[in-house]
């Protein structure tokens, strides 16, 4: 701290109005009505009231907040709280962190909420976590984290998995240790009682329509007397994109003149442009545009169709095929993609992956290229089977590489 701060009589305009700093320094100017609050002003001009006090023999700063968001009225509110632990020997950066050792999981998800997920999240990602909360940890509400052990996280994940799945298990604690994690970056005191609890593992889902259901499934499709879900369901398999992506598409979206669809946010975050077969093209030209939306609703909230499962399950149940989700009709467009030979690069980009693990599922229906390049190379070594001539080398690197006897070389 330095001897020559300037002492002023605190109010709302006149810490608005101080200058910021000049370049790499920063500068503190004394509350005249408690001699312990500074406001530290910085070279890009933010301003945070902080008290400095010397404790048991050595300076001590207590951050109190920023202005404006913290008022001067509250900055000598908490100046005076952190003054008294001072006057009790108390050090108020120890005892902050032991009132947050102590935050229940209720409160700790809040801060998490709005510090983190709000800012720096997807609205779907959000939702998303507030649901896993809800639905998987919510009963540990009430209960302050540093009571939460690894045993009886990984019993209660252990009943989960039984209960609803492993995905539901996993997402309960891939939520749970960066929520606690967050709170250790953000002043708790203590190691995250889920470090060393493995996700169960999940094997990726290969299910798509066999040959043998498609005749079925698309009978079953003719037969749905809703237009507007059975367009949906095959817009879907023929342009394999995800279940979100489908149902929000807009007509404004859509070029006939090139027939493309734009989808402006996918999955990753990246914009995508998805070339229209000529199937498509002639559903959408054949739908009525009485919305923004091509699949619109009139009791959703987003004005679109926002859960195709009753439809769906009517559907399977017409087509007798099981074990079918509507996101394998996505699967079934990039299967028989790999079962025509097309390239796993090729089928990741018409499906928006953006790795190739991702894709690599479809490799082991992409046998037939690399069966009949294993082919020709058999047939060319069998051709060799029977003749003197081993050497399969071009006439000219034959000539190259002939055998030159040694007296040649000799001098």
């Amino acid at each position: 701290m330095n001897n020559t701060t300037k002492t002023q009589n605190f109010t709302e305009a006149f810490i608005a109005h101080l200058p910021p700093a000049e370049k790499g320094k920063r500068y503190l100017v004394k509350d005249a009505k408690n001699p312990a609050l500074f406001c530290r002003v910085t070279e890009l001009g933010t301003k945070s009231f902080v008290v400095y006090k010397k404790f048991q023999g050595k300076p001590i700063k207590a951050t109190l907040g920023k202005h404006p968001e913290m008022s001067v009225l509250s900055a000598r509110k908490k100046a005076a709280e952190i003054l008294a632990l001072f006057a009790e020997n108390k050090n108020p950066n120890v005892e902050k962190r032991k009132l947050c050792n102590n935050i229940t999981l209720k409160d700790l998800f809040k801060d998490y909420i709005e510090k983190h997920a709000k800012v720096y999240t997807k609205e779907r990602t959000l939702k998303g976590n507030q649901d896993t909360y809800r639905l998987y940890l919510s009963k540990w509400s009430n209960r302050q984290i540093k009571s939460l052990s690894k045993v009886e996280i990984e019993s209660a994940l252990i009943k989960l998995n039984e209960t609803n799945g492993i995905h539901a298990a996993n997402k309960a604690l891939t939520l749970l240790r960066h929520v606690i994690n967050k709170g250790i970056e953000w002043g708790l005191d203590f190691s995250n009682p889920t470090i060393g609890i493995k996700k169960y593992r999940t094997q990726s889902r290969d299910r798509f329509l066999k040959p043998e259901e498609l005749q079925r499934f698309f009978k079953a499709l003719q037969e749905e007397p809703n237009v507007i879900f059975k367009n949906y369901f095959l817009i879907s398999l023929y342009t394999g994109q995800r279940r979100s992506n489908v149902l929000s598409m807009r007509w404004e979206n859509i070029n006939f003149g090139q027939n493309t669809w734009y989808i402006p946010e996918t999955k990753n975050g990246d914009p995508l442009t998805i070339p229209l077969v000529s199937q498509v093209v002639d559903i959408l030209q054949e739908m009525p545009r009485v919305s923004v939306w091509v699949f619109p609703s009139a009791t959703s909230k987003s004005g679109h169709i926002e859960e195709p499962k009753k439809a769906w399950h009517k559907i399977l149940k017409r087509a007798q095929i099981e074990n079918l989700r509507i996101h394998d009709l996505r699967r079934t467009l990039g299967s028989y993609q790999a079962i025509e030979g097309t390239s796993l690069n090729i089928i990741g980009k018409s499906l928006g992956h953006k790795s190739q693990q991702a894709t690599a599922i479809y490799a082991r229906l992409n046998l037939d290229p690399v069966r009949e390049s294993m082919k020709k190379a058999v047939s060319l070594m069998d051709k060799y089977k029977e003749s003197d001539n081993i050497s399969i080398l071009p006439q000219e690197k034959r000539e190259k590489n002939a055998f030159i006897p040694a007296n040649k070389h000799r001098a």
